[in-house]
């Protein structure tokens, strides 16, 4: 139902529920939605919670993923992808914009946007993506100061610390790391660029009772397992942080390729998402019924044909 209407709304925060969804016996899927039309599409296939990449994020803004944006540039696919959903959210938060003021801020405005959860690095900038080479790291307890200060500055949201700390530390590194932020305040523990199922396994066995979350993106540095497979090692989350992106951008990149090789879409409509698709999505209906001077749609059926001209 539409956003507009209050009493569709939750009436518990977003914190609130997205602990609530840690709570349930099985593992937490949270595909990676980099938009709101991304957003009710996992909706619609059944998820209850969401996941929104830095990666993603710059990405579909043309940029790299260096740390470079702003958080108010994230809050704003924060609210887009909330309104649109209604769904808890994840929120990449990347090293928190700064140091411990700064993060305290992205804290409140992330809060303030709808998120449900965040999530912070343990990089220095400029950060790169987790599953590549020679990233820098913060001193451990810098970044406990950080969890601190984002832990200070919640009302109900979930904080979690990745450490990317494996690749250079090693696992007693990462470990060391991660119990010294759930000390500082985290709720959940991110171990990123993991490698093996033998060092999952491990990571986990040495947390004992903390929240894990697994991230399984494609081209990294993790091999391909399954949701049901990370549960198994002992993981309480994944996520999916870039596939709608690498997806929607495949697609349209052939789009593009064939607009410039025949002139015009036609030989790609059957890939597209109907009219009808697109509105029943988006509730088109929905909103226009909540106010009586819009006339309802008609939908047009099917593709006008070209005629011939007489002869």
């Amino acid at each position: 139902m539409p956003y507009l209407v209050a009493s569709d709304l939750s009436s518990e925060s977003a914190g609130r529920r997205f602990r609530d969804l840690l709570r349930q016996p099985r593992i937490l899927k949270l595909p990676g939605v980099h938009n709101g039309m991304a957003a009710l599409q996992a909706k619609r296939a059944g998820f209850a919670g969401l996941y929104l990449s830095g990666a993603a994020m710059t990405a579909s803004m043309g940029l790299p993923d260096l740390g470079i944006i702003t958080v108010d540039e994230v809050s704003f696919f924060i609210r887009q992808i909330v309104r649109a959903s209604g769904l808890p959210l994840l929120a990449d938060a990347d090293t928190g914009y700064g140091e411990a003021l700064n993060v305290m801020h992205a804290v409140r405005v992330f809060e303030e946007a709808g998120a449900g959860a965040l999530h912070l690095e343990d990089q220095l900038l400029p950060k790169k993506c987790g599953h590549l080479n020679d990233k820098r790291l913060v001193d451990p307890h810098d970044m406990a100061a950080k969890v601190a200060a984002a832990a200070k500055a919640r009302r109900d949201l979930v904080i979690i610390a990745r450490t990317d700390a494996a690749a250079s530390e090693g696992l007693d590194g990462a470990v060391a790391r991660a119990r010294l932020y759930m000390e500082a305040g985290a709720d959940a523990i991110f171990p990123e660029a993991l490698n093996t199922e033998e060092m999952f396994r491990a990571f986990a066995k040495r947390m004992p009772g903390v929240p894990l979350l697994a991230n399984m993106t494609e081209f990294g540095r993790t091999p391909f397992f399954t949701a049901a497979e990370f549960e198994a090692m002992g993981y309480a989350m994944v996520i999916w942080p870039v596939s709608s992106l690498r997806v929607a951008n495949k697609a349209q990149e052939e789009l593009y390729a064939a607009i410039a090789r025949d002139g015009g879409t036609h030989n790609v409509v059957d890939r597209m998402q109907t009219r009808v698709e697109l509105y029943d999505t988006i509730a088109l209906h929905d909103y226009e019924a909540l106010d009586a001077s819009i006339v309802q749609t008609i939908i047009p059926e099917g593709m006008p044909q070209k005629t011939s001209a007489p002869g």
